[in-house]
């Protein structure tokens, strides 16, 4: 029953892909690290542990003989999707002022890179000059799946979040694309000859995957805005117009599918006909298993023997090289006259790991020219995937490393934000706020009541004025050092509304609402998996809050120390005290969820709403 065997041999790999590749995400959540760093190493890795699994020594994960011819393009079309994916974040909005510098990076930036990269491969790797500039080629794209991890680790501030993650997403299909010319340039024994041949594919790319991409979004419009189809089945036509996009793009024109996927995503970001929000939230779902399913297998193909066949010193210098010449020298030609300050220069400067795209471009390529009868360099062409893997592996581990020191160093860097949005800056909210601000947080006042607006202000409390709910309301709001969300209105509708909302950006568990009324859900009200989690208290609706600051309770701030301890805090204040944060030590504010579970340590400092007789007798 051999054939049994190798199915299970099968499913079994199958297995050990998909846990290690989820697994090495949560590790990667858990220890504050990028994911990538944990998914590369366990692809690297499950060579050698799947050949202890077998009795026959042979690895139990063989991604050429499990998945043979169709692993190009079974990887082409997850890649696809996440950069489809990677495309609904893109809002023109958020790069109305650097939308220049965005395109100078994919374009005079991403030629500087790639003339740069050849050059320094020839010296510094000894390729000869057509892998050499087919290796540039490849290295001009940097990739959502590694942009995107590490600047949500870095949080960096003002524009050059926006701009690296635009780049990120938009250069890949350019340099997958620009790839692909070279590639036919290079596997072509007349070069010369070829060159015509190149000009004409980039128009058909171009004019293909942009109108297909196109096509695809306005179709999905159309079936969200006009009902074709129930909501629960929105997510599969959209999956079903994507990979339609890619495969038609990539069967009239080879590698366009990319471009296709990218600009289908761009364009449903930036319409306001149809609501694609929940897409973009199904799509996040599945991004997070393509990106880890992709590097275990792509990292599982790569032999031990080949990484010792590139050596070290080279590779190396290469790599330092990308890092300390050519990733500077890309960001000043594309940033001249563009109005960007030093720090942000240098921050853009200190971030662009390669990724995904890299290795599975690589791969298909290497192979390919190993299998061509005219190229004169087949072996030197296997050295492709391990060096670009050098590359990734490099890039990642020294960006890791360094990006976040350095945004912190010129104080670009919101790696760890503790403020807070309101949502509501009516009276006894701005008294909260006010007692969030004094102690050195960020905070927010969103409201559409101007005379609340004015108050705050006057008070000296940043504010937005407008709907929570609003179109263009995110997309206005600095959230700069916001780390949680709390809406006070009191509409329990509106607050899980706006909770929702906000929680896409700050994420769910950071997003807290007033109780319920009466503390129960009736029939007329929001249901559980609709709210945000509750504030402060199960006692804490707004006519409770606005009943005790009425009556002259106070925001009072205390520190516990080792001889007065929350036990004692407590009996001192009583059971009407209740507590609204706890600043912890180490500068880490806690938004109280519920009192009655409460253990702050020495150090922290309670801010509590007290009676004003008890703070007479404290």
């Amino acid at each position: 029953m051999p054939e049994d065997l190798l199915l299970t041999s099968h499913l079994v790999a199958i297995a050990l892909v998909v846990c290690m590749g989820v697994g090495a995400q949560w590790l990667a959540w858990r220890l504050k690290v990028p994911s990538i760093l944990l998914l590369l190493g366990a692809g690297l890795a499950l060579g050698p542990i799947s050949r202890v699994l077998r009795a026959d020594g042979k690895p139990l994960l063989d991604p050429d003989a499990m998945f043979g011819d169709i692993l190009g393009p079974v990887v082409g079309l997850a890649v696809g999707l996440i950069l489809y994916e990677g495309g609904l974040t893109l809002r023109l909005s958020e790069i109305s002022k650097v939308r220049a510098v965005v395109r100078n990076l994919c374009t005079i930036g991403a030629f500087v890179t790639w003339v740069l990269a050849a050059i320094a491969a020839r010296f510094l790797l000894g390729l000869p000059w057509d892998l050499c500039i087919l290796m540039g080629a490849i290295l001009t794209v940097t990739g959502p799946t590694v942009v995107g991890p590490m600047l949500a680790h870095i949080r960096p501030k003002g524009s050059t979040g926006p701009i690296l993650r635009w780049e990120g997403i938009v250069v890949d299909p350019i340099g997958a694309i620009l790839a692909v010319l070279v590639f036919e340039v290079v596997s072509t024994a007349d070069h010369i000859g070829a060159i015509g041949d190149v000009a004409q594919s980039l128009f058909v790319t171009v004019l293909v995957g942009g109108a297909l991409g196109v096509g695809a979004a306005c179709v999905l419009m159309e079936i969200i805005r006009r009902h074709l189809a129930p909501e629960f089945l929105q997510n599969p036509i959209s999956l079903l117009l994507v990979v339609l996009a890619y495969t038609l793009s990539d069967m009239a024109q080879h590698e366009s599918g990319l471009l296709a996927t990218t600009v289908m995503g761009i364009v449903l970001a930036n319409q306001k006909r149809a609501d694609v929000r929940h897409i973009l939230e199904f799509k996040e779902n599945l991004r997070v298993l393509l990106i880890s399913s992709l590097f275990i297998v792509l990292g599982a193909r790569l032999q031990p023997e080949s990484l010792r066949q590139i050596g070290i010193l080279g590779p190396t210098l290469f790599v330092l090289a990308l890092i300390f010449l050519v990733r500077p020298a890309c960001i000043f030609a594309s940033t001249i006259a563009s109005g960007l300050g030093w720090k942000e220069k240098v921050m853009l400067s200190s971030l662009a790991p390669r990724g995904i795209v890299a290795a599975a471009v690589a791969s298909v390529f290497a192979l390919e020219l190993r299998r061509s009868a005219e190229y004169a360099n087949p072996e030197q062409a296997a050295l492709l995937v391990p060096l670009m893997f050098a590359v990734i592996i490099g890039t990642v581990l020294f960006y890791a490393v360094a990006t976040g020191p350095i945004a912190r160093a010129i104080g670009l860097s919101d790696r760890n934000p503790q403020g807070v949005v309101f949502i509501g800056a009516h009276a006894w909210a701005r008294d909260i706020a006010r007692a969030i601000a004094d102690h050195g947080f960020r905070v927010v006042l969103i409201d559409a009541n101007q005379d609340n607006i004015v108050a705050s202000r006057m008070a000296g409390l940043p504010t937005y004025q407008g709907n929570v709910l609003g179109e263009r309301t995110l997309d206005e709001l600095d959230l700069t050092g916001i780390g949680h969300a709390i809406a006070l209105t009191p509409n329990d509708e509106v607050n899980a509304l706006a909770s929702q909302r906000i929680g896409r950006t700050l994420g769910k568990n950071h997003t807290f609402q007033l109780a319920r009324k009466g503390g129960s859900l009736a029939k007329d009200e929001v249901s559980r998996e609709l709210r945000a989690r509750d504030l402060f208290d199960p006692r804490a609706t707004f006519a409770f809050l606005a009943s005790r600051f009425s009556t002259g309770s106070v925001v009072k701030a205390t520190t516990l120390t080792s001889e007065f301890g929350y036990k004692e805090w407590r009996t001192l204040y009583g059971p009407r005290a209740l507590v609204l944060f706890v600043e912890l030590p180490g500068g880490k504010l806690q938004v109280v969820e519920n009192n009655a579970s409460l253990a702050p340590p020495s150090g922290s400092t309670i801010i509590a709403l007290v009676d004003p007789e008890d703070l007479l007798l404290a």
